[in-house]
């Protein structure tokens, strides 16, 4: 049975281990990158559950700029809980437990937060393999991003409430 739960600081292992299971290792965020974004914005975090199993995560800053830059990833201060757009830095699901709607979960779970919290739209970036993913969960392709994070090519996305 699935849940989706908010984070603790006690789930700083969870978070970093999840995360080494889904994104190659220039890309992935690390240990002390959890713990700077959880001290600053933990209330941006989720995770899915299986029967008290965590598989999965979402993370992400709120910001007034339209699309992602690699500054946001490096600097949780950027932060601004007051900001127009919730962006997602992370969606990561275990190997095992990819295919099977983890991911659009956490996905929808998030969109509906940042809309109940007065948010203007969510803004992320992705891979081309995935833009179809993102494009089935109301999301729309902006364009080539400036990121060069993890030295791959990201597409803006984003979906404006």
């Amino acid at each position: 049975m699935f849940r989706i739960r908010s984070v603790t600081p006690a789930d700083l292992d969870i978070l970093t281990d999840i995360e080494a299971q889904s994104f190659p290792e220039a890309e992935k965020a690390t240990r002390e990158s959890f713990e700077k974004r959880l001290a600053v914005f933990s209330d941006h975090f989720l995770i899915l559950e299986d029967a008290g199993r965590p598989v999965g995560l979402i993370d992400g800053m709120v910001t007034d700029q339209r699309t992602i830059t690699d500054d946001l990833y490096e600097d949780a201060t950027k932060h601004n809980p007051k900001g127009r757009f919730q962006s997602v830095f992370g969606l990561a699901v275990i190997p095992e437990y990819r295919r099977r709607g983890c991911g659009t979960m956490l996905l929808r779970a998030f969109v509906e937060y940042a809309r109940g919290q007065g948010r203007e739209g969510v803004i992320l970036t992705c891979k081309e393999h995935l833009i179809d993913f993102y494009g089935a969960t109301g999301f729309r392709k902006v364009g080539l991003s400036e990121s060069v994070h993890g030295g791959a090519r990201w597409y803006d996305m984003e979906l404006i409430f």
